[in-house]
C-alpha cells in the first residue's frame, strides 16, 4: 500500500499551470514544511516535501492555499527520474495529492504568519513542470449548541 498523510505549512504559494488542448488540466505544485518529532539541540527542524496535485483539487490550492497556511494532504509517493541539461540524472520524490484540507483557521494562519519568520526550504532538483462557510472557510457554530450534543 502507498499511502502518506501529512500535515505541515505551505513554504510558498502554489506554483500552478494548465496543460495544453482542449481539456485543460491544473496542476499544482507547493512544498509543505513538516516538522520533526524530534529537535536537534532544541532547534525545531522540518523535512520539506514536494507535493503536486491535479485537477479540481489542484485548481481548490491555487483558489485557496498561501505560503504559511498549515494543511492537512493524503496521498500516495510517487519516485521518477529525468535527465537534466548537464546530462545528469536527477532523481525525484515527491506526493502526489488526492485529498486536502485545511488545518487551521484563517485566523489562526494569519496570526502565525504575522509572528513566524517564513520556511526556507534547502535547493533541491524538481521535475520539470509539465459553500456555505463564513470568511474564514469554516462553518458556524452557534451558541449553545454543546447543551443539545448527546455525549456531552
Amino acid at each position: 500500500m502507498n499511502k502518506v498523510i501529512l500535515m505541515g505549512r505551505l513554504t510558498r504559494d502554489p506554483e500552478v499551470r494548465y496543460s495544453a488542448g482542449e481539456n485543460a488540466l491544473a496542476i499544482a505544485r507547493y512544498t509543505l514544511a513538516v516538522d520533526r518529532r524530534f529537535r536537534r539541540d532544541g532547534e525545531a527542524t522540518a523535512d520539506f516535501i514536494n507535493c503536486v496535485s491535479f485537477g479540481r483539487t489542484a485548481e481548490f490550492a491555487e483558489k485557496y492555499f498561501h505560503q504559511g497556511i498549515r494543511i492537512v494532504i493524503s496521498g500516495r509517493i510517487q519516485t521518477g527520474s529525468y535527465t537534466n541539461r548537464e546530462g545528469q540524472k536527477v532523481y525525484t520524490t515527491e506526493v502526489v495529492v488526492e485529498e486536502q484540507e485545511f488545518a487551521e483557521s484563517k485566523a489562526a494562519s494569519n496570526q502565525y504568519a504575522a509572528s513566524a519568520p517564513a520556511y526556507s526550504p534547502a535547493p533541491q532538483a524538481s521535475a520539470p513542470t509539465p459553500s456555505a462557510a463564513s470568511a474564514d472557510g469554516f462553518m458556524n457554530i452557534p451558541d449553545g449548541i454543546d447543551e443539545e450534543l448527546p455525549f456531552n
